[in-house]
């Protein structure tokens, strides 16, 4: 599934939990950042609780997303729980809200509060910060200017950098920057090495 979105992009810090009970049910609502769909399938099945009566959950990476009823009536857990982390704005972000029943029906109505504002709740105390959009390039870096490279281009806020492959006269090294700042960074690189090395973006 895939959509578009216009807001600002903002996930979590770190795992937020938050409880309620409703009617004699108890719920909990585990949310955390992951990085991609592998993250958020093992994020799921690692905090979902299997002595529970339901494990519903959703998440969202860019423009892909799932959610689950687990069992529930259709509709009444995992879309509500989707769209308490759309209303916020959230990205790179899995939840799993687990019920454990009381003995009181809640019906539709009540099912898609209790899921949603429990998901909701968890959410909006939850620390967060802004994703910022990164590029992907390559620099091939003669030894001379290996080391000054280096230490100048990591020491710009957000740039990460490594040694991909060692080379007869100096190194490929990979980098991630935030998009903002690619144009500087590509001036300052050419300027340390007076032209004699670029950065190759890939992306």
């Amino acid at each position: 599934m895939t959509d578009e979105r216009m807001v600002e992009r903002l996930t979590l810090v770190d795992l937020a939990i938050r409880r309620q009970e409703i009617k004699k049910s108890r719920f909990i609502a585990i949310a955390g950042p992951v990085a991609d769909e592998a993250a958020a399938k093992d994020f799921i099945a690692t905090r979902s609780d299997p002595a529970a009566n339901h494990n519903c959950w959703a998440w969202r990476v860019e423009q892909n997303y799932r959610f689950n009823d687990d069992g529930e009536p259709s509709g009444t857990a995992g879309k509500p729980i989707l769209a308490a982390i759309d209303g916020q704005g959230l990205d790179r972000v899995a939840v799993v809200v687990t019920r454990w029943f009381g003995g009181i029906l809640l019906g539709s109505g009540g099912l898609i509060r209790a899921y949603g504002g429990t998901a909701a709740l968890c959410l909006r105390e939850a620390e967060k910060v802004a994703l910022i959009e990164t590029v992907s390039g390559t620099v091939t870096c003669g030894f001379s200017d290996l080391a000054l490279a280096q230490a100048r281009l990591t020491a710009v806020p957000g740039v990460q950098m490594s040694v991909h492959a060692f080379t007869d006269s100096g190194a490929i090294l990979s980098v991630s920057v935030p998009k903002p700042e690619a144009g500087g960074v590509d001036r300052l690189l050419a300027d340390l090495t007076s032209g004699r090395s670029v950065i190759r973006w890939t992306d």
